[in-house]
């Protein structure tokens, strides 16, 4: 396949997407949002996809280096029109939940691998999601698609049709609190997480407008967040295998701070039995240490250290005097918690190095 012809940026230089020939032809659809615009420029930029096509249901018309001019991505927003793209292997969908899982069904139609960013195929089941969302626009979807958390499902991923890209918050909480899952530890857990105020998106209301979130910290969906079923749901298995079989009901709470980017996930885990900060290390050290994006470090990690990567920085502790144990999880919510971590599952699922176009 012939390299694409020279693009004009917005800012006057000559702009070539470069690779492979042959290479997967993809789309992002939705690439006005913030997750969306991110992974048109990930993609744009990657070695081994060819950015095929960015879609809004808005800005149509508008150039996205326009739009998002730190992106440099000098495509036209073009309206979703899966006839006039020719032919796709794969597409990246930034919709919100309900408006997601009808282009994921066409796109599967048309034979397209799809990462699904939203919510719509994230919970296995119809009830559930009914119950934190609303009536599921297409539950015929839900066995076909796999949770996307790229170090808990990757050998699933590879062969996957669909992958339900995770939330931000699971993201942090689950990478945070897989070791002590699979080990059994987890009696309780508490999630106290923070995130900044891209996580809500471009559509400000009094919450994210700069005037209320500057200079504050603000708690929201305070006992109902839908992230909690999400996270209930992969921590199951996992502590089923460790050989804890009743259900734990996690407390999650959000909260949003005065950042652009980033987000910590404070776990505060109620342990089976006592463990002390040597088995800790050990349990951590070995469940990461052949995973190229998650970093056990040995103080606690701030958000800033992640800004912009694919990486995650755990780090745990045990507490003596109240018998707990303390994980902390950073990421980058926009990356590692969204759209970066789409290309790292798109990565897997055409048998790229997942290290791919990432670091």
């Amino acid at each position: 396949m012939a390299e694409p012809a020279p693009t004009r940026s917005a800012l006057g230089a000559v702009a070539v997407q470069s690779f492979a020939p042959g290479s997967p032809r993809v789309i992002v659809a939705g690439a006005t949002g913030f997750a969306g615009a991110l992974a048109a420029h990930l993609l744009w930029r990657h070695p081994r996809f060819e950015l095929a096509a960015v879609t809004g249901r808005s800005e149509v018309g508008r150039r996205l280096d326009d739009l998002y001019p730190r992106y440099r991505v000098p495509m036209t927003i073009e309206q979703l029109d899966l006839e006039a793209f020719g032919r796709l292997d794969a597409a990246i969908v930034a919709y919100p939940h309900a408006a997601a899982a009808p282009t994921v069904a066409d796109l599967r139609e048309r034979g397209a691998r799809v990462v699904d960013l939203s919510a719509d195929l994230r919970l296995s089941s119809p009830a559930t999601y009914e119950q934190w969302y609303g009536k599921h626009p297409r539950p015929d979807l839900l066995a076909e698609a796999v949770y996307g958390l790229t170090e808990l499902h990757r050998d699933r991923i590879a062969g996957a049709g669909i992958v339900a890209n995770p939330g931000c918050y699971p993201t942090a909480s689950l990478l945070g609190l897989a070791p002590l899952a699979r080990a059994g530890l987890i009696a309780d857990v508490v999630i106290d997480a923070k995130q900044g105020i891209s996580g809500a998106g471009r559509a400000f209301d009094d919450t994210t407008h700069l005037s209320m979130a500057g200079e504050n910290i603000l708690p929201y969906k305070v006992a109902e967040h839908r992230h909690t079923p999400e996270i209930e749901e992969q921590l199951a298995p996992l502590r089923a295998a460790g050989g804890a079989i009743d259900q734990v009901a996690v407390l999650f709470q959000a909260h949003l701070v005065p950042l652009d980017q980033g987000e910590l996930a404070d776990c505060y885990v109620t342990t089976t039995r006592a463990v002390d900060d040597a088995e800790l290390g050990e349990l951590f050290a070995a469940a990461y240490a052949n995973e190229p994006f998650v970093e056990v470090v040995s103080a606690p990690p701030g958000t800033r250290e992640v800004l912009q990567t694919n990486f995650c920085r755990v780090f745990a502790k045990a507490d003596p005097h109240s018998g707990k144990v303390v994980v902390l999880s950073a990421i980058d919510n926009l990356w590692k918690g969204t759209s970066s971590q789409a290309v790292q599952n798109l990565n897997v699922m055409f048998g790229l190095a997942e290290t791919e176009g990432l670091t």
